[in-house]
């Protein structure tokens, strides 16, 4: 074992790219390397104790036999080969996600069509014992998932990524790395609790349903639970059925999210803060503005594209 770890050691040295690559990369076959694995180990030993014994007994069948067999190993090794050489590595994303939660990174691949390649493992080669997600290609083209641990919030970069095949006998294992140059973002953890989102302002004014509000928005329906003060006695006389007022409380048309309005705690926390603000804002489909130091205003506005503009600011603030 201790020599094995230090032959894996040394071939690391040479088959792991030393710097990170642009895509697409083609993985060429100089960089795919091919070694038996343990079960080709064993078939290997039994074909010699085969062989030996076919030359000792002068067993021409045996011979022969033991001869086809060691041609289909040593063609398995090229065909374990061929499963990645000419493969394509176009592009690796992930969807952002809030530090803490695992990123699910998709790496693009395709081949050219004409042979067929299943089976094709992906995995991080350790760095975060991710669980390998597998690469089939029977199209020409595919995609395989990888979920990473995330830290902290900002770039994340990848690491060197391993694609592997025991295809198609299992008696050798080909491999090669490659390492994406395809940082992905991550947005920083929201605060777990927190003070309810700052006073809205502006001329447009909304409203939101709220069983606390001050004016009547529309009658509904009785349902098991209402509280009978928001029973309207009178309109369900004259309809002979339950009806309950639903209050209405006006909210301010924009809110604005200021980095200075919220000094007195640290960096990081009022990180977490705005980015919780922003995640209930848009729960609450509110307008708003983002005010950073040595950014512009960002909005106001809402919507995916919004947020996603505020987080990617967020995450990106230089760390306190």
């Amino acid at each position: 074992m201790r020599l094995r770890s230090r032959l894996h050691a040394w071939a690391m040295v040479w088959t792991r790219p030393r710097d990170p690559e642009t895509l697409p990369a083609r993985l060429h076959p100089r960089r795919i390397y091919v070694l038996p694995t343990r079960f080709g180990l064993f078939y290997a030993l039994l074909l010699l104790t085969m062989l030996l014994g076919a030359l000792n007994y002068n067993n021409n069948p045996a011979l022969l036999l033991g001869l086809m067999l060691t041609g289909a190993g040593l063609a398995s090794l090229v065909a374990a080969q061929m499963q990645l050489s000419g493969l394509e590595l176009v592009a690796a994303d992930a969807e952002p996600v809030a530090a803490g939660t695992p990123l699910s990174v998709r790496l693009h691949a395709r081949a050219a069509p004409g042979r067929v390649r299943r089976g094709v493992r992906l995995d991080d080669d350790g760095a975060f014992a991710a669980a390998p997600g597998v690469l089939n290609l029977d199209r020409g083209t595919g995609e395989a998932q990888l979920l990473l641990p995330t830290v902290q919030r900002g770039w994340f970069e990848l690491p060197k990524l391993r694609l592997s095949t025991t295809r198609p006998l299992g008696l050798a294992r080909a491999w090669a790395y490659v390492w994406p140059e395809s940082p992905l973002l991550v947005y920083p953890a929201p605060e777990a609790q927190g003070p309810p989102l700052p006073a809205g302002h502006g001329d447009r004014v909304q409203a939101r349903v709220n069983p606390s509000g001050d004016d009547v928005h529309h009658l509904r329906g009785y349902r098991p639970g209402d509280a009978r003060r928001a029973i309207a006695w009178k309109p369900s006389a004259r309809r002979d059925t339950l009806l309950v007022r639903e209050y209405e409380q006006p909210i301010g048309a924009e809110i604005v999210l200021d980095w200075r309005a919220i000094a007195g705690i640290a960096h990081e926390a009022r990180i977490s803060r705005l980015a919780r603000w922003i995640d209930e804002a848009e729960r609450e489909g509110r307008r708003y503005q983002l005010r950073l130091p040595g950014h512009a205003p960002l909005g106001p506005d809402r919507g995916a594209q919004h947020r996603h503009a505020c987080l990617r600011a967020l995450a990106l603030l230089p760390h306190g």
